[in-house]
């Protein structure tokens, strides 16, 4: 089985930066895809970033060259780097990750919000 432990968001100015963290434990060997998503008030979840374990990263369109996604292995610990926020960045986000053993696990949750 496998544990997510989020931290980081918050409250960020429009312009400013955050970052999320999100730690795997237990069967974090068996991991091959982290990321995030995130869903906002009344929408669907969405992709923001996905990363595998060979360092391959993928983006959301809405997100590219603002946030970087990273990882590292050793820590079974992926992170969200968020620049240039905008307030159309304020939702959940969802620490991702798809495991062998045991498939996709969800983490709790983070409230990012982006406000003057």
């Amino acid at each position: 089985q496998v544990q997510l432990v989020e931290s980081g968001g918050g409250l960020g100015q429009p312009g400013g930066s955050l970052r999320l963290s999100c730690a795997a434990s237990g069967s974090a060997f068996s991991i091959n895809v982290m990321g995030w998503y995130r869903q906002a008030p009344g929408e669907a979840r969405e992709l923001v970033a996905l990363t595998t374990t060979d360092g391959t990263t993928n983006y959301a369109d809405s997100v590219k060259r603002r946030f970087t996604i990273s990882r590292d292995n050793a820590k079974s610990t992926v992170y969200l780097q968020m620049n240039r926020l905008k307030p159309e960045d304020t939702a959940v986000y969802y620490c991702y990750v798809n495991s062998r053993l045991t498939g996709v696990i969800w983490g709790q949750g983070t409230q990012v919000t982006v406000s003057s």
